[in-house]
């Protein structure tokens, strides 16, 4: 597994308990400090605006309510995020984010999150 994900802080934000148990369990295994899993907007948005991670897991759709106010408030405090979709278009001002459509691989989700990191400012 790459050693590029060993610390990094990620908030996960997904309602389907079985894809949340799977993604904590995969991204804990390549070293990942894992908060939440989250299932719903309200406590979403509490956790984007006061935990502190380094990039963040978005599924789309909770419950159904849209997880694009978690994704700005993120932006604000230039945490990088990857949305999770079952839906295969995003919003325009959020087109050009990193996506995993569902069903993913769970390869997918470590690579995409490793290339984020990479990417992403130093936040020290």
């Amino acid at each position: 597994m790459t050693t590029a994900l060993e610390g990094v802080k990620v908030l996960v934000v997904e309602d389907e308990y079985l894809v949340a148990a799977l993604m904590e369990d995969m991204l804990a295994s390549a070293g990942c400090v894992v908060a939440g899993p989250i299932p719903r907007l309200a406590q979403a948005l509490d956790a984007a605006s006061s935990e502190a991670c380094d990039v963040a897991v978005l599924d789309v759709n909770l419950a159904g309510e849209r997880v694009y106010p978690v994704a700005d408030i993120l932006a604000q405090r230039n945490v990088p995020f990857v949305f999770v979709t079952g839906y295969g278009v995003l919003p325009g001002e959020y087109a050009n984010r990193p996506r995993l459509c569902k069903p993913f691989k769970m390869t997918e989700l470590l690579d995409t999150l490793s290339d984020i990191v990479k990417a992403a400012p130093p936040s020290h």
